[in-house]
């Protein structure tokens, strides 16, 4: 592993360690740099300030920004293909740090505002793609909204993971494609 590569992780690293030890209110880029054994200024370098590193570092631990949607020639299956993919990403996640990661994102403006720019709105680009090809094949009216459908997949699959604690396995998720998420497409 390339020496820029392994003081990345290891300040990536160091980063959701602290965070999860104090939070993000308490966190500060001195013990990320005294954990990561790097210095502030090589930090710096590649994030202009705590917000980003943290959601580089959230980034980082799921696996980076959504993959493109696969393209199955099926609006269905396309929304079922994504909908498994965000699954995978978010059990993947410490759910401490995510909803720690929220409750600071009440507080603190800019990390609001770069976590929502930097993962919200991959979320958008992917189901937006998948919503275009089917506008395009003619299985959508053109003009279809994609911000109600993209909040309503998030927080149902957020909701069965953090709140209710139902099973978020492929059950629910042809479910919430047939019942919920289908009819809203088709009368948007």
């Amino acid at each position: 592993m390339p020496r820029g590569t392994a003081r990345e992780d290891a300040i990536l690293t160091a980063t959701l360690d602290v965070l999860g030890e104090v939070g993000y209110d308490r966190m500060t880029m001195d013990e990320i740099a005294a954990r990561a054994r790097a210095s502030k200024a090589t930090i710096y370098r590649h994030w202009p300030g705590k917000p980003e590193l943290v959601v580089a570092a959230v980034r980082n631990r799921a696996g980076g920004p959504a993959a493109a949607p696969p393209d199955t020639g099926d609006l269905r299956e396309d929304l079922l293909a994504v909908l498994t993919a965000m699954r995978a990403s978010l059990t993947g996640q410490d759910s401490a740090l995510i909803l720690g990661l929220m409750i600071a994102m009440r507080r603190d403006a800019g990390l609001a505002e770069v976590v929502r720019a930097q993962v919200v709105d991959d979320k958008g680009e992917v189901f937006g793609a998948v919503l275009d090809r089917a506008v395009a094949r003619g299985d959508l009216p053109g003009g279809t909204d994609h911000t109600l459908f993209v909040e309503i997949s998030s927080a149902m699959l957020f909701s069965r993971l953090f709140i209710t604690g139902l099973p978020l396995d492929d059950t629910f998720l042809r479910h919430l494609v047939d019942e919920v998420l289908l009819p809203l497409l088709r009368r948007c």
